[in-house]
């Protein structure tokens, strides 16, 4: 495979198989080819597994390029290093039930603090989408959900981005929640010029006083996916997320985009 594909971790697990639909799609949208990873201490247990997700993934796109490994190691660690040169990452968990399966453990949070690519986390709380490729495509066409952008400082520009290609790829509208220390601030000079960039994107932009992960964790019910820049901090027990990260993965409404921000 190439730098153009979406890996996504597998572990026989239902939510596994959502997250693995989901990835099939966004490597569709980006034009990208799929990568399925399956972690085990032993490779004699993957080829059912793997067998499975590849014919899944066949039927509902026959032309996609689809390519699976079985890695000896921990799911966070076969993730990223098979993430290295990805478009995009993708795991699937149960919010605050924790990952199932052999992604057990705070696999997503652990991944999210340390990935070195986007990262796309699916929750199992929210119905799969089960119509086909077309029906989706065309139903975008019509207009669907938006793309939720949660802004928070300046060092978000590649996040923004993110964010409007995002909603062009889903032909969707933009819906920018902006976290504002002070009433006074100016609109981001970053979104301003992203709009110009794509001025067939419809863009709702408000800003938010305070409690910023309350409002974005609200607004992901009306939302197809939300988009949000992770800093990654160290602590006495290694990297972790800031407060809005972390909510999101334990109370989203809806997929959650994490981009890493490397300042």
């Amino acid at each position: 495979m190439t730098h153009r594909n979406v890996v996504v971790g597998v572990d026989g697990s239902l939510i596994a198989v959502r997250a693995l639909d989901l990835a099939a799609d966004e490597a569709v949208r980006r034009a990208a080819g799929l990568h399925i990873v399956y972690a085990v201490p032993d490779r004699d247990e993957a080829p059912p597994v793997l067998a499975s997700a590849a014919a899944r993934v066949r039927a509902r796109h026959p032309r996609l390029p689809v390519v699976t490994s079985a890695v000896e190691s921990g799911a966070v660690e076969a993730l990223d290093h098979e993430s290295e040169r990805a478009a995009l990452t993708v795991v699937g968990t149960r919010g605050l039930g924790g990952v199932t399966g052999r992604l057990a453990g705070a696999v997503s949070l652990r991944l999210a603090a340390q990935t070195r690519v986007p990262l796309l986390v699916v929750r199992d709380d929210r119905p799969c989408d089960r119509s086909t490729p077309a029906a989706r495509s065309e139903r975008e066409l019509r207009g669907g959900p938006p793309v939720l952008l949660g802004l928070g400082s300046d060092a978000d520009a590649d996040v923004a981005a993110c964010a409007f290609q995002e909603a062009e790829r889903r032909r969707v509208p933009l819906r920018v929640l902006h976290a504002a220390a002070h009433r006074h601030t100016a609109p981001r000079a970053d979104v301003d010029r992203l709009r110009e960039r794509h001025p067939e994107i419809l863009v709702d932009a408000c800003r938010v006083r305070t409690g910023p992960a309350r409002a974005l964790v609200e607004a992901t019910r009306d939302a197809a996916v939300v988009v949000i820049g992770v800093h990654r901090r160290s602590g006495p027990l290694g990297r972790h997320l800031g407060p809005v990260a972390h909510a999101l993965l334990h109370r989203s409404n809806c997929p959650v985009l994490l981009v890493p921000i490397t300042s």
